[in-house]
């Protein structure tokens, strides 16, 4: 990123501004009204914390929290110029004690805490005061049981005041693990700059992590970085974009449109009010259908790359979607899709395998096949939702987990495996939804669930025709006798207990009517999802249990007459 640049006045009444980024020179009233964003190409300028809350808050809304600490020398530290000296002039350039200012207020009516770092007080660095000021809003927000909005701009840590100042990244890291243990959700929107012990502490252990265009966030600067490895960096290393390709924040979100997004998220973090709306579509169908194709052709039909993708179905299906990504530590898959819906007046966490349309589509996709940092990333939503008590509904469309080389180094069997087990104890409704593919346990890590709903022409596995087919006759060929063995159709499986409900799509496929079928989507998932609602988590969770402990149990597990259903 290119450096912010000072104002530059053309006579004496008219304020320019040259962009640190395309050169241009912006008239200050111009760039006031596009809340400091160059208006040829979108570079956010650095803006007091004051500024910032002017954007986000309602009109008259912000209440500063007391501010009665002030910086202390104690240890009397001298480098140019003594440290009490620097303070008393960040003091007078912006009139506040220290780099943070914190309060409560609501954007669009949504009630919170707010604690923003100002770059212009010493480059918004934390020292005591800061972390105190931290750690004060998140116990205002502990005792109010209202969020939690950080907001970064901070070179890290304040030299100055030594090992104190390193005691404020944990500190300030306690009181946001406060915070989650009490369920009040912590959003952090991190500015151009956020380095060192911010981005170590605080600013990144928000439950959504949000960043602005082109914001530089790290531990270590890129110039020590460099000069510490002798090497040439990444073009965009650092920036928030780069961030948001490893899987380290949740979305990059433009200044203009940061207000509603935050609302939108706010209003899906809170409150939910348990009524689902009617549904408008076919009922889903308890018991089996009769057969109008064969099992391969059946295989061949939920593999038609036209089927409507998870993300068609929350278009349809939910009210309101907000999607957040990444594990937090690698890369955001895009094989997996996660985030935070509406349907009625009840929030839930979605996920589901995303595939595509077209080869570009499909390949971005990775053909709906997750790498560990998909699995990864659904588990961290997973948690999400048990710590918020929201429902998961989850839709499985995959050929099954990526089996390459880096999926093996990165630990795909234990993503999966951490799947499996979060989803076998959060104590909130789970519903899962077989769309197309059901692929072994690539599928089955979206599959633990309460109740298992699927289309009428998906099918779900333990392995494919084709792979099958290999392992036992030598070739591929015999895939069709293989699909027929495996009895991976939805009435077997509905026959078997496998799955509780057909939800039903057109004869020749979802692909040729979408949005009915996202109807009839969404119409066995309200059916399925109201009497779960009304269930205690210990109870959730045990029917979860029970329902796959029932598997292999001889006395329990549902004897199938297959000449008889074949026939059928």
């Amino acid at each position: 990123m290119a450096q912010q640049q000072g104002p530059v006045r053309a006579g004496q009444d008219v304020q320019w501004r040259k962009c640190g980024a395309c050169g241009a020179f912006v008239y200050g009233k111009r760039l006031d009204r596009n809340r400091k964003v160059c208006p040829e190409c979108q570079f956010h300028f650095r803006i007091p914390a004051q500024v910032r809350i002017d954007q986000l808050a309602d009109p008259g809304s912000f209440e500063p929290l007391p501010d009665a600490y002030r910086p202390r020398d104690l240890l009397s530290f001298t480098d140019s110029k003594p440290y009490p000296d620097r303070l008393r002039d960040a003091q007078a350039r912006t009139g506040r004690n220290d780099a943070l200012l914190s309060g409560r207020m609501t954007i669009e009516g949504c009630p919170l805490v707010v604690a923003v770092l100002d770059f212009t007080f010493m480059g918004g660095s934390m020292g005591s005061v800061v972390g105190e000021g931290i750690a004060a809003s998140a116990r205002h927000a502990l005792a109010e049981r209202l969020p939690l909005l950080l907001i970064a701009a901070s070179g890290g840590a304040r030299m100055q005041e030594g090992a104190l100042s390193l005691m404020q990244m944990a500190k300030t890291s306690q009181w946001i693990a406060a915070l989650r243990e009490a369920a009040l959700p912590v959003i952090n929107l991190n500015t151009d700059p956020t380095f060192g012990g911010a981005s170590a502490s605080f600013a990144m252990l928000g439950d959504v992590i949000l960043a602005e265009p082109g914001s530089l966030i790290g531990f270590a600067g890129p110039q020590v970085i460099r000069n510490t490895i002798r090497e040439e960096l990444p073009a965009g290393f650092q920036s928030a974009e780069f961030l948001l390709e490893h899987g380290m924040i949740d979305a990059v979100v433009p200044r203009e449109n940061q207000r509603e997004y935050l609302a939108r998220l706010l209003t899906l973090l809170g409150p939910s009010v348990p009524e689902l709306p009617e549904g408008t579509g076919s009922a889903p169908l308890t018991e089996p259908f009769p057969a109008v194709r064969t099992t391969r052709e059946t295989v061949a039909l939920a593999r038609n790359i036209q089927r409507p993708t998870v993300q068609e179905y929350i278009g349809f299906v939910f009210d309101d979607f907000v999607s957040l990504h990444g594990d937090r530590a690698f890369a955001d898959d895009r094989a997996l899709t996660g985030g935070i819906a509406r349907i009625g007046g009840q929030s839930v966490v979605v996920l589901g395998h995303q595939k595509g349309h077209d080869t570009t589509e499909l390949v971005r996709s990775n053909f709906g096949m997750p790498n560990p940092e998909g699995y990864r990333k659904a588990l961290r939503l997973m948690r999400l939702a048990d710590r918020f008590g929201l429902p998961i509904v989850a839709f499985i469309d995959t050929p099954g987990a990526f089996p390459g080389i880096g999926a093996e180094e990165r630990g795909q069997s234990l993503a999966i495996a951490e799947c499996i087990l979060e989803l076998s104890r959060v104590r909130v409704p789970v519903v899962s939804i077989v769309t197309g593919e059901g692929g072994s346990g690539g599928a089955l890590a979206l599959g633990v669930a309460n109740s298992v709903l699927m289309l009428q022409n998906a099918y779900y596995s333990v392995i494919s025709p084709e792979g099958c087919s290999t392992i036992l006759f030598g070739t591929a060929e015999q895939a069709g006798r293989a699909a027929d063995a495996l009895r991976l159709t939805a009435s077997d499986l509905l026959r078997l207990g496998v799955v509780d409900a057909i939800v039903p799509e057109p004869v020749d496929g979802a692909h040729t009517a979408p949005y009915p079928t996202a109807l009839n989507v969404r119409t066995a998932l309200v059916q399925t999802m109201a009497p779960l609602l009304e269930l205690a988590g210990d109870r959730l969770v045990e029917i979860r249990r029970d329902r796959f402990d029932r598997f292999g149990d001889p006395e329990r597990q549902p004897t199938v007459d297959w000449e008889k259903s074949d026939e059928y």
